[in-house]
């Protein structure tokens, strides 16, 4: 791996399968002594829960109870 001009480097494709990192996951850079470790920010959340909280919203905001309601009967 080779450190760009910004700081940047690119985890192996079977890396971040293997460990679950998928784009848009936030992630720490922590100091452990003299080693740096990539870890996910949500390290307590499980990768399914990961997921779940990055689609959250995804899709923007939903109507509102009265829109809902508007659509299901007719009120």
């Amino acid at each position: 791996m080779r450190l760009n001009s910004k700081g940047q480097v690119t985890i192996p494709a079977a890396l971040r399968q293997k460990y679950g990192f998928r784009e848009g996951d936030e992630v720490d850079v922590v100091e452990d002594g003299a080693t740096l470790r990539i870890v996910h920010r949500d390290a307590d959340r499980s990768p399914a829960e990961r997921v779940i909280a990055r689609m959250w919203g995804a899709a923007g905001p939903g109507p509102t109870t009265d829109e809902l309601m508007e659509l299901l009967r007719g009120e």
